[in-house]
């Protein structure tokens, strides 16, 4: 720990604490406390919209050896609460990168820490589940940290949290297919939180996407005349949703072509009647293996979700086509008798893996199969 850097705290509900550095923006920051196992991709994970409201803790030991660039980004800002990792570089080294990790979080106004035993906060976290949290530069005593988990247990869950309906855009976009890629189909992508790469694939396959708020109506969408309709990932509890379920089922009873990723599969089973329940530590990093059950196939995935769906509670003419093999939860499924599927973890990963990226060239089949 350098002498010119002060402090921080990083505790937990149940009154755990972990001391460190500060890193990024100085104050105090709170948000559900939650563990990526990527090894890189850490600043896709700072501006993965369906990371707002969250701390998220780092499981390798060093973040930010390659620095931050203007190129990588998920999104317009960084989006997670606060950013917790045993060791965040000072300096550097990559001919891509333009900001140490540091700075890039002070000037996103993101409060972090590092010098934290993050081994023993992660196996905390995977022991009793994750949990409410905040990160302060401001608790500089035992009783201040005692005052502060106090303040901790006043804030929000993240269940009942309908964080999707805040951090999307709030008015209708298009996005332009790069340049010499013909368009095959026009598809309204509704944002929950989306990830920018996921609109790079649609459009470098030709579907053209028109983005649409989540607050958007049935009838807003449906009568734009688009050939197929994207649900994208996104913060919060899906419960919490009723107005999108609504207009999630007005999609599917249209007949057109639907592919939703992580939150969009999860409104998409609630729209069929089914259910959903969070998960205790969740998954997220890059390295989480699925199933696909038809072909016996095996991906590495990327994932990011804390709520899933109960596959036991979907309809008959529901076929579930993706386990998660650490853990079983379902991970995709498809309607039997309508052009309907989804995906709990991110085919549409950046940096990777990439093992998925063809679920998108199915989305193009079926909605160009029906033009």
């Amino acid at each position: 720990m350098s002498g010119a850097d002060p402090g921080a705290v990083l505790v937990l509900e149940d009154g755990r604490r972990f001391s460190g550095r500060a890193v990024g923006a100085r104050g105090t920051t709170f948000g559900e406390v939650v563990f990526n196992t990527g090894l890189t991709g850490y600043q896709e994970t700072l501006t993965d919209p369906s990371y707002r409201g969250q701390i998220v803790v780092m499981t390798a030991a060093h973040i930010g050896n390659y620095g931050l660039n203007g190129t990588d980004i998920e999104s317009s800002r960084i989006q997670v609460a606060g950013f917790a990792a045993r060791h965040f570089p000072d300096r550097f080294s990559n001919q891509r990168g333009q900001q140490a990790i540091g700075e890039g979080l002070r000037e996103g106004g993101v409060v972090g820490i590092d010098g934290i035993d993050a081994r023993a906060l992660v196996r905390h976290l995977r022991s009793r589940g994750v949990m409410r949290g905040a990160i302060s530069t401001e608790a500089a005593s035992e009783t201040d940290a005692a005052a502060l988990v106090e303040k901790v247990k006043e804030q929000p869950t993240m269940a009942g949290a309908a964080l999707a309906l805040t951090v999307g855009t709030p008015k209708r976009f298009g996005y332009p297919l790069p340049a010499g890629v013909e368009r095959k189909a026009r598809v309204a992508a509704v944002d929950y939180g989306i990830k920018t790469n996921i609109l790079r694939m649609l459009a470098a396959r030709g579907l053209e996407p028109e983005v649409f708020p989540a607050a958007a109506t049935a009838e807003e969408l449906l009568e734009g005349g688009f050939d197929g309709f994207f649900l994208s990932n996104g913060p919060g509890d899906p419960d919490a949703l009723p107005g999108c379920v609504a207009t999630v089922k007005r999609l599917v009873e249209s007949g057109k072509p639907v592919f939703g990723i992580c939150l969009g599969q999860q409104l998409l089973g609630l729209a069929l009647g089914g259910t959903t329940y969070k998960l205790k530590f969740g998954h997220r990093g890059a390295n989480h293996p699925v199933k696909n059950l038809k072909t016996g196939h095996v991906a590495i995935t990327s994932q990011n979700h804390g709520f899933s769906v109960a596959a036991d509670s979907l309809p008959k003419n529901v076929e579930v086509t993706h386990l998660n093999l650490n853990d079983g939860t379902c991970e995709g499924f498809r309607l039997t008798d309508k052009p309907v599927f989804a995906v709990q973890y991110h085919p549409e990963s950046a940096p990777g893996p990439h093992d998925s990226g063809a679920l998108f060239d199915e989305f193009v089949g079926l909605v160009t199969s029906r033009i």
